[in-house]
């Protein structure tokens, strides 16, 4: 005859043991009394003590907090979505400014709005009052909820073109060196804060593995078309040397550490260094260096289930062999929120946090990188 139905729930009670959560090293979680908070910091330390995204963002801080402070890391920042457009930009200057960052991988849009802003020109709020017939018939290209002037993409072109004019017929040229010289070109034009100017005069390089597919793509196209038109030997574009110029960085650096707002092609192409620099060492026979990721912190509300990067999870890049498992020293927060509510609050507790000068120093720039170089005039 069988068991009775009444055995496993019986063997279930009979075995348990009900504990406190100290006792197996559990952490307590405690109320967020907001009457106890008197600046940002203490905040989102605190919702580390919650739950769901804000206890992530406060996991979150500690290891962005971790990887800054670690003097032998080179922090990738890497950025999609219209962050720039939304009014990001200044936030990832902070980052910068204060050499928090050491390299950035972008969208090429990301960019070109940051650019546009850069130079002066404005974003408007769009009125849903206007239909999209109506907005591109005005001028005006729609992001969501936010409005690109035409105009101003019809204004910033004579720069790039004025940049690329400046090198030689033939030059070859990356993503990282064009955007070098339009940093340089804000630093000496125009008042006021943008991301490349930033990025200049920090001598941090920002690739654009996608570079063809942005605003100032379309304006380095434009460019190559009126010099063959005109007979004139154009500078040629060779996305190939930002990925090597990127592995020389990686493999200068003793550790690594990434910071991703969204995910998509700048995720990956960062990511995939460590695999890249693998495959040269056992196909080619070259001696490099393993290089994997320890630290990371990602803000993208995408859910895992849908089978794209941008909500992969650090896990699933350990099988890559992208990032350190936690058990040899990786440190991983994940949050799952909208970049332009978590990532002011994340930036802005660090900035509390880490007084001026509190990261160290970091020269991790390839050598083929030389901020100021040509073009810069």
């Amino acid at each position: 005859m069988g068991d009775s139905p009444h055995d496993d729930q019986h063997a279930i009670s009979d075995t348990r043991e009900l504990r406190d959560g100290v006792s197996d090293g559990l952490v307590p979680l405690r109320s967020l009394d907001l009457a106890q908070v008197e600046t940002l910091d203490e905040l989102v330390r605190k919702m580390g003590s919650t739950s769901f995204a804000g206890r992530a963002l406060g996991e979150a801080a500690d290891v962005l907090e971790a990887m800054i402070r670690d003097p032998d890391c080179l922090v990738v920042c890497t950025l999609s979505g219209a962050m720039t457009i939304a009014k990001m930009g200044l936030v990832l200057c902070d980052m910068v400014d204060r050499g928090w960052i050491q390299a950035i991988v972008s969208t090429g849009a990301l960019m070109a709005h940051g650019f546009v802003e850069a130079t002066g020109r404005t974003h408007f709020k769009h009125d849903p009052r206007m239909s999209d017939t109506e907005l591109y018939e005005k001028g005006y290209d729609r992001v969501y909820d936010t409005l690109e002037l035409e105009q101003s993409l019809d204004d910033v072109e004579p720069i790039v073109r004025g940049v690329l004019e400046a090198m030689e017929p033939g030059e070859r040229f990356a993503s990282f060196e064009l955007h070098d010289r339009l940093g340089a070109w804000l630093s000496e034009n125009v008042e006021g804060r943008g991301i490349l100017a930033s990025a200049h005069q920090r001598g941090v390089p920002v690739y654009v593995p996608a570079f063809t597919d942005s605003e100032l793509g379309l304006d380095v196209a434009l460019h190559l078309r009126r010099c063959r038109s005109r007979g004139i030997e154009p500078p040629l574009y060779d996305g190939f040397d930002d990925l090597e110029t990127y592995a020389e960085q990686v493999v200068g650096a003793p550790r690594l550490g990434i910071f991703t707002v969204g995910g998509g092609v700048p995720r990956n192409w960062a990511q995939q260094v460590a695999p890249y620099l693998d495959i040269v060492r056992t196909r080619l026979g070259d001696e490099m260096p393993v290089r994997r990721f320890r630290y990371g912190v990602r803000l993208c509300p995408e859910p895992v289930h849908w089978g794209g990067l941008s909500g992969c999870t650090y896990s699933e890049g350990i099988s890559w062999g992208k990032f350190m498992p936690p058990a040899r020293g990786g440190r991983y927060a994940e949050v799952l929120a909208d970049a332009t509510v978590s990532w002011p609050l994340l930036a802005g507790s660090l900035m509390q946090r880490l007084a001026p000068g509190a990261a160290p120093e970091k020269d991790f720039r390839p050598r083929r990188f030389t901020p100021g170089g040509a073009g810069s005039s």
